[in-house]
């Protein structure tokens, strides 16, 4: 009969060491495996799809179990990783052949989703980025570190709508937060699919004591507290290339929330998810991969400070009108490898040999850089060369111990030149004399023997041999050799002088490759001492490759550089475009428009058919302010421009499916926020808003927020609507103005002009675009039929109604508001009907009772639906 398992040693140090990692898969070495058992196991397998397989199978409770090859693990791991989980790695760190009973093992990392550091060829443009969230009572400190690049930036906040917005927006995968973040907001941003982690409490050390320097606020200094102790017992060693906390203010950059960003496409496609078709793809002829990471950042920040935006311009204008300097310039930012992440390698103790002379490699094309840069220079430069440190103590120092091809191995020797170390080159020179010895040794025995394939050959068995095949056996005088080993179709001797050479040879090989070993490691701790040097360095190479980049975008697209004002309000783009549609349709099928928002001109009010380019009007305006406001050269003939403070879409609709509210909720919740936040200094982009409700309501709706911008906000708007009847507007709007996007008729056919004109449109065309899309003929007749007797009615008077709306006044507004609620207060009466038309009798209390209970609100149609058909048939059984 099975008998039950009991745990063997190994056992119980797998369950203690797995107890303090409950929320982690554990792999745990096993000679050249990484074993998961039990829940691991069964889930490891399923998510890797590796064969699971039992420990103690005929027991009666067998183990559940599955490996991965150590050399493989990485694999495995980024894939679990990838999919929000954490990977303990449990190490033997002892030597077997010293452990007095179970060999010690302990976990050497824990890697989670934010804190992964081997980012593949594809992402090394792409920060990832760890965030902590510390709450105190209502505030927020808020902190986000790049493990790999050693970068720290702090802030505080006071709501969890910026921090969501915050976490959105840095596409952040992991946020650590302190044991007294409340449960609902932890709720609220595992809603995103983003990890949360607890930590307990704050550690001190030195790198927290380094990383706080020059932050204030305790609250801030609390949050970078969390942090770093959670790095620390997760990666569990030195983090020399943490960089100083840098506190940031959301008010010093221009406010661009979630939905901006992703109705914009600044970074990523709405689409595909992808960087391509957008503005960072776009602008992106970056040379090196942390320069892309630098200018990804800049997007997504847009500055409001006119000094800075300037003397970004002035660098950018430099550059385009110095072809040749440029281009040697990308020539030489081309060979610089990613300083930034070299460096956290080097400080993790990951960097080989070959990383090494890549360090070494782009240093040596600094000084040309710097030269180049003096070239350049009238003064434009002069921040940028100031800081430029060639590092050329680091790079002789590598170029004097580090071979030009090392292996990736740091182990097995090979990595130090000759000459770096005397007791080296002597183990070296007895190694490289002996295989001359051996290659001696094997001609003269070949000559004595008479046996010409006769091989001096090498194994970690059985040492250095003398190999004879079967049929020249005869051949060897008898007592020549020692016996070894025999094979199939040979024989391998051993002679007592090979034996003695052997000794010497694999002493000098092991004490080469052990002194090798150590002088790596010292150079790379030398190496260690300068990460901050090197991360300076880093820093600047980013920003003049961010720089170049604009400069090669804006010669290509014959951009221009806008003029930026902080005293006028005045907006004025002669012909521009859309750059990324432009790039993608081509220059010549690309209709320029010009946008004309001077003083006395804040709200555009587009009309105009479907398809005809609204939309595309109103984000071209948006990535205009964007791209001037990082410094770059922008799509038009010509360009003035004031400062924007914040820019507010309500552009598309879609469903927030994680919160369960519908489209138009959403639209009213996204467009509360820019009435809400908006200043006379911000940019509003609004697309049909209104449109997800009944006609009268979104109308209204329309009209109120139209006015409600015009009289309390001033902010320059841009508002597109398929309420034609809305146009009337600027007859009462004096900041208000008409345009329309041309369209004209032939032949019945929809032909878009795709340009901009002032005035309202005259038509829809709605049906127009119907017929595009390829409707039936005999709908398309019916639904002309209907548009004419429709117009033909009462409802081509609303324009009249919406004066009459507008010149209601606040005391009618007072006085309407009174009688309603008196009606209110009424039980007698339904307020949704008067006495005259619905009379009320005692037997349909109990209906009118749920109808004046009914949340309408927290009700999807189809609910409202439901009830409606109940009490129809109620109705009717009364009737």
């Amino acid at each position: 009969m099975p008998q039950k398992t009991k745990n063997t040693p190994m056992m119980e140090q797998y369950l203690k060491i797995k107890a303090q990692y409950p929320d982690a898969f554990l792999f745990y070495r096993l000679g050249d495996f990484y074993e998961m058992f039990y829940d691991d196991a069964v889930k490891g397998s399923q998510i890797l799809e590796l064969t699971l397989t039992q420990r103690n199978k005929n027991a009666v409770d067998p183990i559940p179990m599955c490996g991965v090859p150590h050399h493989a693990a990485q694999n495995y791991i980024d894939i679990l990783v990838d999919k929000g989980y954490k990977v303990a790695v449990c190490e033997q760190v002892e030597d077997p052949k010293q452990a007095k009973g179970m060999v010690k093992r302990e976990v050497v990392q824990l890697i989670t989703p934010g804190t992964i550091l081997d980012t593949g060829v594809n992402d090394a443009k792409e920060n990832n980025y760890l965030t902590a969230v510390y709450q105190s009572e209502n505030n927020y400190g808020f902190a986000y570190v790049d493990l790999s690049t050693g970068e720290i930036r702090v802030t505080s906040m006071s709501d969890m709508a910026a921090i969501m917005n915050e976490l959105m927006a840095l596409r952040t995968k992991e946020v650590v937060v302190n044991p007294d973040f409340s449960e609902e907001n932890q709720l609220m941003i595992k809603k995103l699919k983003i990890l949360v982690s607890v930590q307990t409490e704050i550690k001190q050390s030195s790198e927290a004591n380094y990383v706080s320097q020059g932050i204030d606020l305790e609250l801030e200094k609390k949050v970078l507290g969390y942090l770093i102790t959670y790095l620390k017992e997760t990666q569990k060693r030195a983090l020399a290339h943490l960089q100083k906390a840098i506190h940031y203010e959301l008010s010093n950059y221009l406010k661009l929330d979630h939905y901006a960003k992703q109705n914009l496409e600044l970074t990523r496609n709405s689409r595909t998810q992808k960087k391509s078709g957008t503005l960072l793809w776009l602008l992106d002829a970056t040379k090196t991969a942390m320069g892309g990471r630098m200018l990804k950042q800049w997007i997504e920040r847009p500055l409001i400070d006119i000094k800075q935006i300037q003397k970004r311009q002035v660098m950018v204008e430099n550059l385009l009108e110095n072809f040749f300097e440029r281009s040697s310039l990308q020539e030489e930012l081309a060979n610089v490898y990613d300083l930034e992440r070299l460096a956290g390698r080097i400080a993790f103790g990951n960097v080989n040999g070959r990383d090494l002379v890549q360090l070494k490699s782009s240093l040596e094309h600094i000084p040309q850089i710097q030269y180049l840069l003096n070239e350049l220079n009238d003064g434009v430069f002069d921040d940028l060369i100031q800081k430029i440190d060639p590092l050329e103590d680091i790079a002789d120092l590598i170029e004097q111990a580090v071979v030009d091809e090392p292996p990736i191995s740091v182990t097995d020797g090979g990595i130090i030149r000759d000459g770096y170390d005397m007791d080296l080159d002597q183990y070296n020179d007895a190694l490289r004399n002996g295989k001359v010895w051996l290659t001696e040794l094997e001609a003269k025995e070949r000559k004595e023997t008479g046996i010409n394939n006769l091989k001096i050959g090498f194994n970690k068995v059985f040492g250095y041999y003398i190999e004879v095949s079967k049929g020249n056996l005869k051949k060897l005088p008898e007592d020549r050799y020692q016996r070894k080993q025999t094979l199939t179709n040979a024989e391998r001797f051993i002679t007592p002088e090979l034996k003695e050479k052997e000794a010497l040879i694999l002493g000098a090989q092991s004490k080469a490759t052990e002194l090798e070993y150590k002088l790596f490691v010292d150079l790379r701790d030398q190496i260690k001492d300068q990460i901050q040097r090197i991360q300076n360095l880093a820093k600047v190479i980013s920003e003049l490759d961010v720089l170049q980049s604009f400069a090669v975008v804006s010669e290509q697209g014959k951009f221009v550089k806008p003029q930026l004002k902080v005293d006028s309000r005045d907006l004025e783009i002669q012909e521009g475009w859309h750059p990324v549609v432009e790039r993608v349709l081509g220059k010549q099928s690309y209709v320029p428009n010009d946008i004309q928002m001077t003083s006395g001109r804040d709200i555009l009010l587009i009309t105009g058919p479907n398809m005809s380019g609204k939309s595309t009007y109103m984000r071209q305006l948006a990535l205009t302010v964007v791209m001037a406001q990082i410094g770059c050269f922008v799509p038009a003939k010509s360009a003035k421009m004031p400062i924007f403070d914040q820019i507010f879409t309500r552009i598309g609709a879609a469903d927030d499916l994680i919160s369960g509210e519908s489209t138009f909720m959403v639209e009213m919740k996204e467009t509360n926020q820019a009435l809400q936040n908006a200043t006379k200094n911000s940019l509003l982009l609004f697309d049909e808003i209104g449109r997800g409700t009944a006609t009268f309501d979104g109308m209204a709706l329309a009209q109120s927020i139209i006015e409600y911008v015009h009289d309390n906000i001033g902010a320059k708007t841009l508002f597109s609507t398929h309420y034609h009847e809305l146009t009337v507007l600027d007859e009462e709007l004096p900041h208000l103005s008409n345009v329309h996007v041309g369209a004209i008729e032939e032949n019945g056919e929809l032909i878009f002009l795709h340009k901009m004109q002032d005035g309202p449109a005259d038509k829809s065309y709605g049906i127009h675009v119907a017929k595009l899309a390829g409707m039936p003929n005999d709908l398309l007749d019916r639904a002309d039929v209907i548009l004419s007797k429709l117009e033909s009615q009462e409802v081509t008077q609303l324009q009249d109604k919406i004066i009459e709306a507008k010149s209601v006044n606040e005391e009618e507004i007072r006085t309407n508001t009174k009688k309603n609620k008196e009606q209110n207060n009424d039980d007698s009466q339904l307020s949704l009907f008067t006495p005259e038309i619905v009379q009320v009798n005692n037997k349909d209390d109990k209906l009118i009772k749920e109808i004046k209970d009914l949340d309408l609100i927290e009700m999807t149609p189809l609910d409202v639906m439901n009830v409606v058909y109940k009490w129809q048939k109620q109705l009717k059984k009364k009737g």
